[in-house]
């Protein structure tokens, strides 16, 4: 495969690994919605007059989950940790050129390792593994970075 194309298919996977992804979002109430995956969980989101997550919320979640599950398989091969606290957190700006968007988003990994020989492993690969994450496995990190186009589109229903 050329170093250009990309490794999708129309299978859902539901993984890690390469496939088609999506989720169905339905409205519950104005400003409250359900998103359902092709697995059957689910989640409420809201446009933050209540204590449910907003989208933007979700996109900073996205970024910490999608690279904490990379740092964690990583490091816990060798020692599980003994703290384990990730931030992610940015700005959001509006301009006329660009609209609504984030502005400095990063993702803090706040580790914590047993002494030992394991320990010792782990904490030798966590600074590693944030790299690799971010330079290569997190998915979500990586479209951020990488700026893929949105196409969006109205149907009737």
């Amino acid at each position: 495969m050329a170093a250009d194309e990309t490794t999708t298919t129309d299978e859902s996977t539901g993984g890690t690994g390469p496939g088609y992804r999506s989720v169905e979002l339905t409205r519950e109430a104005l400003g409250r919605y359900e998103i359902r995956n092709a697995r059957g969980g689910t989640i409420t989101i809201g446009d933050g007059s209540t204590d449910d997550f907003t989208p933007v919320e979700l996109l900073l979640a996205a970024l910490a989950g999608c690279s904490s599950v990379d740092v964690d398989h990583i490091t816990s091969r060798r020692a599980e940790p003994e703290s384990f606290v990730v931030v992610a957190e940015g700005g959001k700006a509006s301009t006329p050129e660009a609209g609504n968007h984030m502005t400095d988003l990063e993702v803090t990994f706040r580790l914590g390792f047993p002494e030992g020989e394991g320990g010792d492993s782990a904490r030798a690969a966590f600074p590693r593994s944030v790299a690799q994450s971010r330079d290569r496995l997190c998915t979500v990190s990586r479209t951020v970075q990488l700026g893929m186009p949105v196409a969006m589109t109205a149907q009737d229903s």
